[in-house]
């Protein structure tokens, strides 16, 4: 039996939660509250406190918590005897998400493209990319990079980096070779800057055209313009134009993983953009369904050799989130709106630089637009060579725990869980963005103190 409202708190709903859900859940332990209410950048708890969010569903919520226009959409289609769920059939609302999707992407690809809907989450995307580079060059290995993070289903895990996540899942997915990502504050090769990145471009290439390199030939080379997981790591210009190059010179198609930088989140439509390239394959899901599930792969339709039922989903044809998608993308794509996640992502910038000014405990600020990332580091420890002291995930989960409390919600990542990351609503006030800077703030400041 339900409990009477004025009995029900946090901790009721956090107890049951424990008792019926499976042990893999993983926000509940961070942020231990029961959602009632979202509007916006704000959500609210069942005991009526509430919450600047600067997770927003992991970067989902492009235009934040129940966007009025995305609403009234979706209620005007429940209310209207449309089809919701029509698997791969068609219907005005696809036709006109399908449209407004390719006459979005950039260069030859806008008229060049095919749209491939999977089941709804990003982790699909990935499966089904895979699967059609595979197809279409008839080749089995494939090359990903370390710090990536492409999902948990066997063959997204086999390409994300972290190794925590796959030590207890046997026979993951095989074929899969790791390269080194440009990371300037903890470059792979120990040089850092300009260097570090030319290193990384110099071994792709040689490696890839070396005929006694170890590595076949893949199906497909996959990156993410921006890492997410891996701790909000921007690939340099350089480098995702090097691999574009490549690629295209040994016929590898190119995935670009856009899943949580894209649609916007950098300060570009797609985060690629920056190197002003074009990939083979673009993986879209998140932000791309309005808020409800969605996951694309749209690619040139060279690549398009699959059967029928070479590859299917049972809700592939979610129309609410066609049409919430749509609306998202005509609103996201204006350059006046695109202008503006830059600026804000400016001032996020700015306001952190002063803070890092103040304290010991950050060592790098990194980021695009309105996806930026804070690295931790244990002020008292030695430093490498060239100068960065160790990832401390014991300071980062402190500092997300007092943010919790001040009442911001934000999630970390990187290496030992030492980045914290903001994936706030990418329509969020000036006025909400500076309040939730004078949150983190406040509790950086603090939480310094400890290490002096």
């Amino acid at each position: 039996m339900v409990q009477k409202n004025t009995e029900i708190t946090n901790q009721y709903y956090i107890t049951r939660q424990d008792s019926t859900e499976s042990n893999a859940r993983s926000y509940p332990r961070k942020f231990p509250f029961a959602i009632a209410k979202a509007q916006g950048s704000w959500i609210e708890d069942v005991e009526g406190n509430k919450y600047l969010d600067f997770l927003c569903g992991a970067g989902t919520l492009a235009l934040g918590h129940n966007d009025p226009e995305v609403n009234q959409a979706m209620v005007d289609m429940l209310t209207g005897s449309l089809p919701l769920h029509t698997l791969d059939l068609t219907t005005p609302v696809k036709d006109e998400f399908v449209h407004t999707l390719l006459n979005l992407l950039p260069g030859e690809l806008k008229n060049n493209a095919k749209i491939q809907f999977c089941s709804p989450c990003g982790t699909d995307a990935v499966d089904a990319a895979l699967k059609l580079c595979k197809t279409a060059t008839g080749r089995r290995t494939v090359i990903a990079f370390s710090g990536g993070y492409h999902g948990m289903g066997h063959g997204a895990l086999a390409c994300t980096g972290n190794l925590h996540a796959k030590e207890k899942v046997n026979s993951l997915m095989p074929d899969v070779n790791f390269f080194p990502y440009p990371y300037s504050y903890r470059c792979p090769f120990g040089l850092g800057g300009d260097a570090g990145v030319d290193a990384a471009c110099a071994y792709f290439e040689r490696m890839l055209k070396d005929p006694e390199c170890g590595v076949a030939k893949p199906a497909a080379v996959i990156l993410e313009p921006i890492q997410g997981e891996g701790g909000v790591i921007p690939a340099p210009v350089k480098f995702l134009q090097t691999v574009r190059r490549v690629t295209k010179e040994l016929d590898i198609p190119m995935i670009c993983d856009e899943i949580q930088c894209g649609f916007g989140r950098s300060g570009k439509f797609f985060a690629f953009e920056y190197a002003d390239i074009v990939p083979d394959v673009i993986l879209s899901s998140k932000a791309i369904g309005g808020s409800q599930p969605m996951a694309v792969v749209i690619y040139n339709k060279k690549l398009d050799v699959w059967e029928p039922g070479a590859h299917a989903g049972t809700f592939r044809g979610n129309q609410l989130a066609m049409k919430a998608g749509t609306i998202v993308m005509n609103r996201v794509s204006k350059p006046e709106f695109l202008a503006e996640v830059r600026e804000k992502g400016e001032i996020f910038e700015k306001r952190m630089q002063e803070i890092k000014s103040k304290v010991s405990i950050i060592g790098d600020l990194r980021g695009k637009g309105l996806m930026r990332g804070i690295e931790f580091i244990d002020p008292k420890a030695p430093a490498d060579s060239l100068g960065a002291k160790p990832a401390c995930g014991e300071i980062a989960a402190k500092v997300q725990r007092k943010c919790f409390e001040n009442k911001l919600v934000m999630e970390k990542g990187g290496r030992n869980g030492s980045v914290m990351r903001c994936l706030c609503a990418l329509n969020i006030s000036k006025e909400d963005l500076n309040k939730g800077l004078d949150i983190i703030e406040k509790v950086i400041l603090e939480v310094d103190l400890e290490y002096k």
